[in-house]
């Protein structure tokens, strides 16, 4: 008697048969049998066959892994995936779903913002949103759960009919099972209906959430029915106060008889680029900075600007003075490479960087971010007009992507849009300069002759890292940088 193995598959799995060389009849359909998942909590298909085969083995199962991938009826943790190199947390701006709504693969599901940018957080599965985790403004680290999420029914089915054609009968089973138990899944996928903010407020009080009994839509627990079981428990006070009531409470201050306003202290936690800014000037106040303080003469540079403005004849392009003072820089950058250079202390090497990424500070009400321009030497002026336009809508609107704010060689910050003369900027590491520019005034001087004259002045203050640049190749790179704005004919010979 000669026996050998015989791999066969079904679906994506495969099963192992011993045979002999007797010839045997052909085995029946699968069939099912009921056994108890261990990992999953619930019963699963495994499926037998006799192959009444006299010799070795009378029986062979093949494992069913592939719909215990899919995890019927089952809860999936949605974690926070990375979203950059080195980003360590996000904060949740705000959610796009809410509980018990149905999601299809890469449905955005929320708004998180790192380090560098605002991002959206999308769906790798379909499903149903079981529990929302995370309210708006906590601050969650990467492959922390920002959701749990019911798989649907559907898919299971689906997969199940394409990987296993020929057990069609088997596969509406387990369908027909999970629908028998969609009574408990209030229960065995989430627990109760809530919003986080109420949640949020039951965790305040102490309160657990299973214990109330909710009074909205499908059993949804709101909040006043979190503020009547914490007011029967007396957990809180006066719990059962009209939302009118305490909102007008939160705007009326406390007036205090003795003391006139009762004024409270207010912590405030540093969210988005907030947080930036600190572990960036907490690194730039490592540097040995040194500044370098000149005035340009920008006569010729307020009638050029003029003219563009003249000349327009589109409507969604603002000619202002930064695109034509971005330009100029980049024009001295390439006499200068020195100060479009990034250092790295660790190795004691400085990287002259080949383009001319010119980051521009942007003060938005999420903070200071630090968008730049890419390539400045290969763009026009009007080019570089529209890219700034751009960058700023998208600021404005807390959009930037990872890309449009990273891979700065130098900053270039506009003080003078909001007021002031002169300011000492910190280089945005690992960038070694930064240049602040004030506001465009008039100023009297005197010609050779002692007449009085009025020009229209700019004060620059280029900051730098001494351990890259001594005080004479800033000052050599700032005359460069002036004569391509005091004579702009000269910028356009030089321009390429």
């Amino acid at each position: 008697m000669i026996c050998r193995r015989i791999w066969r598959s079904y679906g994506r799995r495969w099963w192992l048969c011993s045979a002999s060389s007797h010839t045997s009849p052909p085995p029946p359909p699968p069939r099912a049998c009921q056994q108890k998942s261990p990992l999953l909590g619930f019963s699963s298909q495994v499926f037998t066959t006799d192959l009444n085969i006299p010799y070795d083995m009378r029986r062979c199962c093949f494992s069913t892994q592939a719909v215990i991938d899919l995890q019927v009826g089952g809860i999936v943790d949605v974690p926070l995936a990375q979203t950059g190199e080195g980003i360590a947390e996000c904060e949740l701006l705000k959610w796009y779903v809410q509980e018990g709504d149905e999601i299809e693969e890469f449905q955005p599901l929320c708004e998180v913002q790192s380090d560098k940018a605002t991002i959206e957080i999308t769906s790798r599965y379909k499903g149903r949103v079981s529990q929302i985790v995370h309210v708006p403004g906590d601050i969650v680290r990467v492959g922390e759960t920002l959701l749990k999420m019911a798989v649907g029914e559907l898919l299971v089915a689906a997969q199940t009919s394409e990987n296993f054609e020929n057990m069609k009968s088997v596969s509406s089973e387990i369908c027909n099972s999970n629908s028998e138990s969609s009574v408990l899944k209030k229960a065995s996928i989430g627990g109760v209906l809530s919003t986080p903010a109420v949640r949020n407020l039951a965790k305040q009080y102490g309160v657990d959430i299973s214990d109330v009994n909710g009074s909205g839509k499908d059993g949804r627990v709101i909040r006043e029915d979190v503020l009547k079981y914490a007011a029967n428990k007396g957990i809180a006070q006066e719990a059962l106060a009209s939302s009118s009531d305490s909102s007008e409470e939160k705007e009326c201050p406390h007036v205090s008889a003795e003391h006139g306003w009762d004024c409270e202290d207010k912590t405030v936690m540093l969210r988005g680029f907030q947080r930036v800014m600190v572990k960036s000037m907490t690194l730039a106040a490592k540097i040995p900075h040194f500044h370098y303080v000149e005035e340009i003469n920008c006569d010729a540079l307020v009638e050029l600007k003029a003219s563009f403005q003249n000349e327009n004849s589109d409507p969604n392009v603002k000619h202002t003075f930064l695109p034509v003072l971005i330009k100029s820089l980049s024009m001295a950058l390439s006499k200068y490479p020195f100060l479009n250079s990034c250092f790295n202390e660790e190795l004691q090497t400085v990287t002259l960087k080949g383009s001319h990424n010119i980051g521009i500070a942007m003060a938005t009400q999420h903070g200071l971010v630090v968008p730049n321009i890419k390539k400045v030497q290969s763009l026009s002026i009007l080019e570089i007009t529209k890219e700034l336009s751009r960058l700023q809508q998208l600021a404005l609107a807390n959009k930037l992507s990872p890309d449009d704010v990273s891979s700065g060689t130098i900053t270039l910050s506009n003080i003078g849009a909001i007021g002031g003369k002169f300011g000492s900027p910190l280089v945005n590491t690992p960038e070694v300069a930064i240049i602040a520019i004030g506001r465009i005034q008039k100023s009297p001087q005197f010609d050779d002759d002692g007449n009085v004259y009025p020009v229209s002045v700019m004060s620059v203050n280029v900051g730098a890292d001494h351990r890259v640049l001594d005080g004479a190749t800033v000052a050599r790179f700032c005359n460069e940088w002036k004569l391509f704005i005091e004579k702009p004919e000269l910028l356009m010979l030089h321009m390429r």
